[in-house]
């Protein structure tokens, strides 16, 4: 199914790398990530919702690789039921399930600035310690990493106008108001 789920993972090298899930079923993945896997590498996936997946890649792609879970029967069910609940959430009425409080900030406009150089303007939808909206005409992929004024994020979804991104480290909390400043 068509999911999108933030994430880490790591390669047999031990490095971790951030990724985001484009399709994502019990038993496997397609991930946006910078870093690719080798076919056959051992992959240790973490995602926010479903947390610690072992498994194996199985294509690389031009943003990323697949990666086919190895998961006990238990633990397969669980995923299954977990993703059944994030896909139907929404038609449910369920609500975003969101890990930190999202404010409007009072001073919206922001500076982007892409890896390239390229610098735009953006308008901060909203803020949470741990991330943000923004509209902007800036087209980003996802997985990239770019400045919001003088903060570090990584684009983690696309949104109509613009995008969400994360924070390479999170707002802290005596720090974070409507008149945050990023």
């Amino acid at each position: 199914m068509t999911l999108t789920l933030l994430g880490r993972y790591m390669l047999s090298d031990r490095r971790e790398y951030a990724c985001s899930t484009v399709e994502v079923s019990p038993g496997a993945a397609r991930l946006v990530a910078a870093v690719k896997g080798k076919p056959g590498e051992r992959v240790v996936c973490y995602f926010e919702q479903l947390g610690r997946i072992e498994g194996t890649v199985a294509v690389a792609f031009d943003d990323g690789f697949a990666v086919e879970f190895s998961l006990p029967v238990v633990k397969r069910e669980k995923v299954a039921d977990q993703l059944t609940w994030l896909a139907n959430r929404h038609a449910l009425g369920m609500p975003e399930d969101r890990r930190h409080e999202r404010i409007a900030p009072l001073h919206p406009r922001v500076a982007v600035k892409l890896a390239d150089g390229r610098e735009y303007l953006g308008k901060l939808v909203d803020v949470s310690i741990s991330g943000a909206a923004l509209e902007t005409e800036a087209a980003p992929q996802i997985g990239a990493s770019i400045l919001i004024g003088s903060t570090t994020a990584q684009i983690v979804r696309a949104l109509p106008g613009g995008f969400a991104v994360e924070f390479a480290k999170p707002i802290p909390d005596a720090d974070f108001n409507e008149g945050v400043r990023l």
